[in-house]
């Protein structure tokens, strides 16, 4: 990786970077503890919709919307490449995420299609933004210094996205719906999504102020002019990726690993609800358990890849997430205490995971497209959502979360098993290996 960039290494740059992550963390923890719980709890005014129950439409929602993303995150990643506008596109797209996650605080009950429309529209502007957040991840750190960095944006992720948590949480506590209350328990979650948009909107300026600016190349062109680049682009890095087999064997394990976790964040809500049969206090304080635990984790986990590597140190937290699925399965309705203990742990070794992943990922690719790649990292992201897709399907067909869940312990499984075979090695040392023409 190149280190010539004065930008490289900068303490205002990699902190205004990590600000972003600092913005969004607020929607995405809310979208985790609140959304999936309101949409069962409130939206769903019946026990079932469309033949299925709140659960299982939420977690097909999302594997749904996540694999509807696959052709568009490469080809936005490859654009920022070929514009060199990603702070631009990050901009946009996160704007248009936060304004959209104001408008789920104002769905009226009963009004299922119209949530899921606009959930799926906020979603996506969430993960578009995050194509050009990482992809500058390569250009502001170096080899020596991406884990350390990487880490640092899940841990200040996690620690915003836990303040915010901890208002809505107070929030939730002291709202109540017997008559003469100031609020209800339902007003005082509108409250917290609406908020987690204005949260988004207002941190990602900060970020922006301080991240690099959009370079000039590249004129502007139409929407179908920046398709064409876009699938060409794909097209051709598509085909290459096939020539170099390590770093093709990391993105299958990823994208299997990934699927488990990704459904654990994206269900537990609605499985503590409708499963466990918890109240949305102790869902809520789950997760502000995960966020703050999830801090710490985060370092310690990038201070342990320093020693033993990130590849090691993932393939620790992959044998902890099998555990959980277990324990998750085991756990008895109404245990409240287990499930916050279960939050606990997922805190320790979810922001670990993430950044070693992203952060070891952004090693083995050129740095000459790094958006484009990244954009494909998104894509290999949201490929992950057929782990909440086969929950939903499973939860379908069994008639029970608890199948459903244990399921998930296979992605973590396979994940690892793949993951221990990757020559990391081999796969940095083929970055100089590739080629790319001017498009």
């Amino acid at each position: 990786m190149k280190s010539d960039s004065p930008l490289r290494n900068d303490k205002r740059t990699i902190f205004g970077w990590a600000m972003y992550d600092w913005a969004n963390s607020a929607y995405i923890t809310v979208f985790g503890a609140v959304i999936g719980a309101f949409f069962t709890g409130t939206i769903m005014t019946g026990d079932t919709y469309w033949g299925m129950s709140g659960e299982a439409l939420f977690s097909i929602l999302i594997g749904v919307g996540s694999i509807g993303l696959l052709l568009a995150m490469p080809i936005l990643g490859a654009v920022a490449d070929y514009t060199d506008a990603k702070r631009r596109f990050l901009r946009n797209f996160a704007f248009v995420g936060a304004a959209f996650a104001l408008l789920i605080a104002f769905i009226p009950d009963g009004q299922v299609p119209l949530f899921l429309i606009i959930v799926v529209v906020s979603q996506f502007g969430f993960v578009a933004a995050n194509v050009f957040y990482d992809g500058f991840l390569p250009e502001i750190a170096t080899d020596d210094t991406i884990d350390q960095v990487s880490s640092k944006g899940f841990a200040l992720g996690y620690l915003g996205g836990g303040l915010y948590l901890l208002f809505a949480l107070v929030l939730i506590m002291f709202s109540s719906d017997e008559p003469g209350a100031a609020f209800s328990e339902t007003f005082a979650a509108r409250i917290a999504i609406f908020g987690s948009g204005i949260w988004w909107m207002g941190f990602s300026f900060v970020s922006l102020a301080r991240l690099p600016a959009d370079g000039t190349g590249g004129a502007r062109r139409s929407l179908g002019e920046y398709a064409s680049i876009g699938f060409s682009r794909t097209i051709e890095t598509t085909k290459k990726l096939r020539e170099f087999p390590q770093l093709m064997m990391f993105v299958v394990a990823f994208i299997i690993y990934n699927s488990g976790i990704g459904t654990v964040i994206a269900i537990s809500g609605p499985y503590a609800e409708d499963t466990l049969g918890l109240e949305l206090e102790t869902i809520a304080l789950a997760f502000l358990i995960v966020q703050f635990i999830a801090v710490g984790g985060a370092f310690m986990l990038g201070a342990l890849a320093k020693r033993i590597g990130p590849q090691r140190s993932v393939i620790i937290t992959l044998v902890v997430w099998i555990a959980v699925a277990v324990m998750a399965y085991l756990l008895p309705a109404g245990n409240s205490t287990g499930f916050l203990a279960l939050a606990a742990v997922i805190g320790f070794v979810l922001g670990g995971v993430q950044a070693l992943s992203r952060s070891l990922y952004g090693t083995m690719i050129p740095e000459e497209a790094s958006a484009e790649f990244f954009g494909f990292y998104s894509v290999f992201s949201k490929l992950s959502g057929i782990g909440p897709l086969i929950f939903g399907l499973v939860s379908v067909a069994t008639g029970s979360g608890r199948a459903a869940i244990l399921s998930i312990a296979l992605f973590f499984v396979v994940g690892l098993i793949m993951l221990a075979r990757v020559d990391v090695e081999e796969a940095r040392a083929s970055r100089d290996q590739w080629d790319f023409e001017t498009a």
